[in-house]
């Protein structure tokens, strides 16, 4: 009698068994293999997503071509301050030969400084393009930029030449872009009257920032008793206004 009743306390133990193994989460092979699929992804895309330093195109103003001393230094400047692949700098053709002619409106200097915008384009594809220019240069360079099939990141103006002749207002570029833009100015630049430019700045379309330069005229040199009642340098002027620079153009590419 005792030997019929022992073999059920196994059969339980069976069921129970089956019932915990039935309890026991399982891995879902297929979201596993998806969700390892999706990181190789976000992987992949940020290899993609690392940033490439931009190549710049300066342009010079109406007075010097771009083999002066003021163009080579900040050609040197702004190839360290933006880390950038080349700084690719010109002349225009009124500038160039042993005659030189009087500058002509900014307007007819577009073409020419498109090509060269091309030329840097097409020898570094994928690099996120700078235009800077001095005066006149940053004129044409704002006017580059609305181009077809330029795609800018950036315009930088070092000292904008707002004023024209009779005090006639050059706005009308500016009005009108949609790439982002950064002034540099010189407190003192007769032809950029910072308080003219700042309703200017409100009106554009494109985000815009300013740095000024304290005591800077139209080329953004310092006299000697203002650095001496600041404590300060030329160099340390500049260096403050590229790193401005830098950081205006990092936000954008």
């Amino acid at each position: 009698m005792a030997s019929s009743s022992s073999p059920q306390p196994a059969k339980r133990k069976r069921k129970n068994q089956k019932e915990n193994d039935d309890q026991e989460p399982k891995v879902n092979t297929t979201t596993a293999a998806a969700m390892d699929s999706s990181q190789k992804v976000l992987e992949k895309g940020k290899k993609k997503k690392k940033k490439l330093p931009p190549v710049v195109v300066f342009a010079h103003g109406a007075g010097a071509p771009s083999s002066s001393d003021w163009m080579i230094r900040w050609k040197d400047m702004l190839a360290k301050g933006l880390e950038a692949v080349e700084v690719v700098t010109f002349d225009y053709p009124f500038i160039c030969g042993e005659k030189r002619g009087a500058p002509p409106k900014a307007e007819k200097l577009v073409d020419f400084h498109v090509e060269v915008v091309q030329k840097a384009v097409a020898k570094y594809p994928e690099h996120p393009l700078i235009l800077v220019g001095k005066s006149l240069g940053s004129r044409v360079s704002c006017m580059v930029a609305e181009e077809d099939g330029v795609g800018a990141s950036a315009v930088v103006c070092l000292g904008y030449p707002l004023e024209g002749m009779k005090g006639t207002l050059r706005d009308e570029t500016l009005l009108q872009l949609k790439v982002p833009t950064m002034f540099v100015q010189g407190s003192k630049d007769g032809l950029c009257p910072l308080e003219k430019l700042e309703p200017i700045r409100k009106k554009m379309k494109s985000v815009n920032g300013l740095h000024v330069i304290e005591g800077g005229d139209h080329s953004f040199k310092i006299g000697k008793k203002f650095l001496q009642s600041k404590g300060s340098s030329q160099e340390e002027a500049e260096d403050h206004a590229i790193r401005a620079i830098a950081m205006f153009v990092s936000n954008r590419i």
